[in-house]
């Protein structure tokens, strides 16, 4: 825990705490704040604001007016005075009227775009499906263009920015697609450079675990948290973790690959090359393999909401494999709670098919396996269903960036 540096004379010196702000950022910054206290609150007033940030009122008003004349906040809800009289207040909200942001939501096989509100509707939506054969950057591209122009040209008002969450690995500083599984064709593609000449507007790029993260704490469970996780379960798994007020990403935007820790040392082999990674005994492979081998109707398309039915009808086999498929899944998410403690994991992916239920099972055999302190609050949710949340993350990733907010 050094404070101070030596010079050359070997004499200690000072070492700063804290960076300052210069004076040309602090602008846009204290901007970016108020407008993060705002999506924490929700519609609030002036003087809302005011206590929320510890600044005078004077400073929130020097702040405001020119976000309400550039249309992105308006005055809605009156709030009548108190008895001892005074001035009536009014609660500042994101106006229709502000400048939407395309979202983008690139998988393997296909491609979804909408408009997302700086509340966070989400309109305009449009869909398109890759080629079976695709086998060339430029094809998929095509498509990927051709999608979000049906969708910014569907209004008559400019986007402030395309967001990309994207089902691979990606290079954050470069904005350019290191994996992209079941699509090759697109490995090393700088899809954020190429859609940023195309249509003029800034791009943000990242996988779309961190985009889901993203998505809610701007717009859902995460909001107005310091410290929480994101867990996506399905095909594979992914995290994303939020600490201490900042997303977490390592170099170039690396990590997030939670499938491939090892919970079973000589496991099964994973697709991956190595042995007893989480993704071979939490995944919706395992559990349709398993769900085979056991004679359960139909296992090529079983997923947890068709799961939890067979069970609750009594379907032989069904109700063993629920309890071992929300084991699997806990024994992860116990490894992320002990590791780096988040005490507030938001999950989405299959399990959210599986509504409360589901959760209740993953949840019991959770806290079964984690270690918690005294006085420690350790909570699951389940988020919004996984298009609505990855397409809200991405408009995220680019309100984050416009608004000068260090995620």
């Amino acid at each position: 825990m050094g404070t101070a540096d030596e010079d050359q004379t070997g004499e200690a010196r000072p070492r700063p705490a804290h960076s300052l702000i210069s004076t040309a950022t602090v602008g846009p910054a204290n901007r970016g704040r108020l407008l993060q206290a705002l999506y924490d609150m929700g519609p609030s007033s002036r003087a809302d604001l005011a206590r929320f940030t510890g600044v005078s009122r004077g400073t929130i008003g020097g702040i405001v007016q020119p976000l309400i004349d550039q249309r992105i906040l308006v005055e809605g809800e009156v709030i009548p005075p108190k008895q001892a009289g005074g001035k009536p207040a009014t609660k500042l909200w994101f106006s229709k009227d502000a400048k939407p942001i395309c979202a983008v939501l690139l998988m393997h096989n296909c491609v979804r775009t909408c408009l997302v509100s700086l509340d966070g509707e989400i309109y305009a939506q449009n869909n398109a499906d890759f080629p079976k054969d695709l086998s060339l950057a430029d094809e998929a591209f095509r498509v990927l263009s051709g999608c979000i122009e049906r969708t910014v040209t569907s209004v008559d008002l400019p986007v402030l920015g395309i967001g990309v969450a994207v089902g691979g690995m990606i290079n954050t500083e470069t904005g350019s697609i290191v994996g992209l599984s079941l699509a090759p064709c697109l490995d090393g593609f700088p899809i954020g450079a190429e859609l940023s000449k195309k249509f003029g507007v800034p791009v943000c790029v990242d996988q779309d675990a961190r985009a889901l993260l993203v998505g809610d704490r701007w717009f859902g469970k995460g909001r107005g948290r310091k410290n929480f996780a994101v867990v996506y379960t399905g095909e594979v798994l992914g995290v994303a973790l939020y600490l201490d007020g900042h997303l977490y990403r390592g170099p170039a935007g690396a990590g997030g690959e939670i499938g491939h820790t090892i919970v079973q040392v000589n496991g099964s082999v994973c697709k991956c090359g190595r042995r007893g990674c989480w993704e071979t005994i939490a995944t919706l492979r395992w559990l349709r393999d398993e769900a085979r081998v056991r004679g359960l109707p139909q296992p090529a398309s079983l997923d947890s909401r068709r799961l939890l039915f067979l069970a609750n009808q009594g379907v032989k086999g069904a109700e063993d494999l629920l309890q071992a498929y929300a084991f699997n899944i806990s024994i992860g998410l116990a490894n992320l709670q002990q590791l780096m403690a988040p005490n507030h994991i938001i999950l989405h992916g299959d399990v959210v098919h599986g509504g409360g239920q589901m959760l209740e099972l993953i949840d019991a055999n959770f806290r079964k396996l984690i270690l918690t302190r005294p006085g420690d609050e350790v909570t699951l949710a389940l988020g919004e269903i996984e298009d609505v949340a990855a397409l809200r993350g991405a408009a995220g990733l680019v309100l984050s960036e416009l608004l000068n907010f260090a995620l």
